[in-house]
């Protein structure tokens, strides 16, 4: 055979690969879905950060004939990171434990009962990414809701929704039936998916936030922070900032539901028809569910509820900027991602040039981009 005849067939195979394990992602979001719903970080995290399959089971729901299988779960949830193994350690099965509990030597240093050498069981440990799935502010409800089959089944239809003409349903509304929003507002169930998912993402990126770029907030004596459901952002913002007085506002059968004794305020309210005046305006992770239209709307209702640039008014924004912040593969991937994945609303991530233009069409003189939050950013907005 040729040489350039091997060359060929080498990048043919190296193609396949790569199409099969761009197929097969949806596996690893299966995994991790999987890891959540069985508590698998929880199970380890009991053990100090560190247990055997033995361990974990103990303290998981999995049928006994399944213990194999949960192996290979751990597996692939090693091989994507998730979870890590430190090391192998000898575990006696239980099945063969002796009449009094006791293992013995088998001569060379490996334990044994009743003769029999013990298991090498892996030490899985948990890794930085599976630390966010444990603690008081783990991400657990955030991709609980990105993983529930109400928000997978969509995407399934997305080569359908291509061949329609706009303005059509989007692949929510497609699926569903039924706009999102509209869903949430009808099913509790829904809406508490959603604002615990908002709850525990706030409770995450907040304290970040505050350490990153905590100047943007300086100076600011009244925040409004629009659209911010049961206000987990202003509960870390107005505890940073004690002098400043916070309020949440967001759609009646929101803030309903609001935690009551805190020094964070609410209101009800539509950004679409007025905003309460503040010093300054906070929307997190919202426009990017909007249109242009939508957003240049909204921008207008806040720039009308600030004062001027001189007096201190100013929009914070926290969203994606597509293109901003650290420049590699594996970042422009998961932003480009989550500009496709907001087709469930018909929503849109941005890049700077496409957020310049609403920000002038909003009538805003100026603003600046802090790419500190990883995937996202900080964009001060200047009226």
């Amino acid at each position: 055979m040729a040489l350039n005849d091997q060359s060929t067939d080498q990048a043919l195979l190296d193609a396949e690969h790569e199409l099969w394990r761009t197929s097969f992602s949806y596996i690893k979001s299966m995994a991790v879905k999987a890891a959540l719903d069985l508590g698998l970080a929880d199970a380890i995290d009991h053990h100090g950060g560190a247990a055997t399959l033995p361990q974990i089971v103990d303290k998981v729901k999995v049928h006994t004939s399944k213990v194999p299988c949960l192996r290979r779960l751990m597996r692939v949830l090693t091989v994507s990171g998730v979870f890590s193994i430190q090391q192998h350690q000898n575990v006696v099965p239980p099945a063969i434990a002796n009449g009094n509990g006791a293992a013995t030597s088998n001569g060379n240093g490996a334990a044994t009962t009743n003769g029999t050498a013990a298991a090498a069981e892996p030490l899985y440990a948990l890794t930085p990414v599976s630390r966010l799935l444990v603690g008081s502010r783990n991400l657990i409800s955030m991709m609980s809701m990105i993983l529930d089959p109400t928000f997978i089944t969509p995407f399934l239809g997305i080569g359908a929704w291509f061949e329609h003409a706009l303005p059509d349903p989007c692949i929510f509304r497609q699926q569903h039936g039924v706009a999102l929003w509209k869903m949430a507002e009808k099913d509790p169930a829904f809406d508490a998916l959603i604002n615990d998912a908002m709850v525990s993402d706030s409770s995450f990126i907040m304290e970040i936030a505050i350490r990153e770029c905590g100047e943007v907030f300086q100076g600011i004596t009244s925040l409004m922070d629009v659209a911010g459901g049961l206000g987990a952002a202003s509960q870390v913002i107005s505890k940073a900032f004690p002098g400043m007085e916070c309020t949440v506002m967001d759609l009646g059968h929101v803030v309903a539901k609001a935690p009551t004794g805190t020094a964070v305020k609410y209101v009800a309210g539509d950004m679409f028809e007025s905003i309460p005046p503040a010093d300054a305006v906070f929307i997190k992770w919202v426009l990017h569910d909007w249109g242009h239209e939508d957003c240049v709307k909204i921008l207008k209702n806040c720039k009308k509820s600030i004062p001027s640039r001189e007096n201190g008014g100013r929009v914070i924004i926290m969203d994606i900027v597509v293109g901003a912040g650290p420049s590699g593969v594996k970042h422009k991937e998961l932003q480009v991602l989550f500009d496709l994945y907001m087709t469930i609303v018909d929503g849109i991530e941005r890049d700077e040039e496409e957020w310049k233009k609403i920000f002038q069409e909003a009538g805003f003189s100026g603003y600046q981009i802090l790419p500190v939050l990883g995937f996202r950013s900080i964009i001060e907005v200047y009226p």
